[in-house]
C-alpha cells in the first residue's frame, strides 16, 4: 500500500471572524449536528516535511498526533493528513520535543458544528483572535470537487469576504 492510499483528505477554508455571535447564529441555523466546545492545545514540532502536531483536548480527554500537508493559499485547499490516537500524550510530547524540537503551541477554544460531512469550527485562539474554519471530510462518496462546492456554499452562508481569508495555519500566524 502506498502513502496516498493510507492518507485521509479534506478540503479546508479558514477566515478571520469579525463577529463570533453572528457566525454562531448561522452555524446553529444550518448545522445538522452540534458537537460541543473543546479546549485544544496543539504543540507543533519541527518537521522536515509537512506539519506535525500533538493535539490535546480537554473534554473529552483525548490526544492525537496529527501530520498534515497542505498548500498555503487563502482559497479552499486540499489537506492530506494522518491521525494517530495517543494514549500517553505527556510522554510522547517529551520524546518528540527531545528528538525534533518544539516550534510553538496553539491554545484555542473550539466550538464544533457539523453540516453533513463538513466540520464548522468557531475558534477563539489565544493571542490571535476569532476565526471560522471549514473542513469538508472526503470519502468514496464525496470527492474534492464536491468538497469545494460545499465550502463555497458555506462561505456564502457565513458571508465570508476575500479579505477575511487566511492562507496559513494558526501556528504560522503566531510566528509572524
Amino acid at each position: 500500500m502506498n502513502q496516498a492510499q493510507t492518507l485521509a483528505r479534506n478540503i479546508e477554508l479558514k477566515a478571520r471572524l469579525p463577529n463570533l455571535a453572528a457566525a454562531r447564529e448561522v452555524a446553529v441555523r444550518i448545522a445538522t449536528r452540534y458537537l460541543g466546545i473543546q479546549r485544544q492545545i496543539d504543540t507543533y514540532f519541527v518537521a522536515s516535511h509537512g506539519r506535525l502536531k500533538l493535539r490535546e483536548i480537554d473534554e473529552p480527554r483525548l490526544a492525537q498526533l496529527v501530520w498534515y500537508e497542505r498548500a498555503n493559499t487563502s482559497d479552499a485547499k486540499s489537506s492530506d493528513y494522518r491521525l494517530v490516537e495517543v494514549a500517553n500524550p505527556s510522554e510522547l510530547k517529551a520524546a518528540l520535543s527531545a528528538a525534533l524540537g518544539v516550534r510553538l503551541a496553539v491554545d484555542k477554544r473550539r466550538e464544533i458544528f457539523l453540516y453533513d460531512n463538513v466540520r464548522i469550527h468557531l475558534d477563539e485562539v489565544v493571542n490571535l483572535g476569532t476565526f471560522l474554519e471549514f473542513e469538508a471530510v472526503l470519502n468514496a462518496q464525496i470527492n474534492d470537487q464536491r468538497g469545494h462546492e460545499q465550502l463555497a456554499w458555506l462561505r456564502e452562508q457565513f458571508s465570508i469576504a476575500d479579505e477575511q481569508l487566511i492562507d496559513v495555519s494558526y501556528s504560522d500566524l503566531l510566528e509572524r
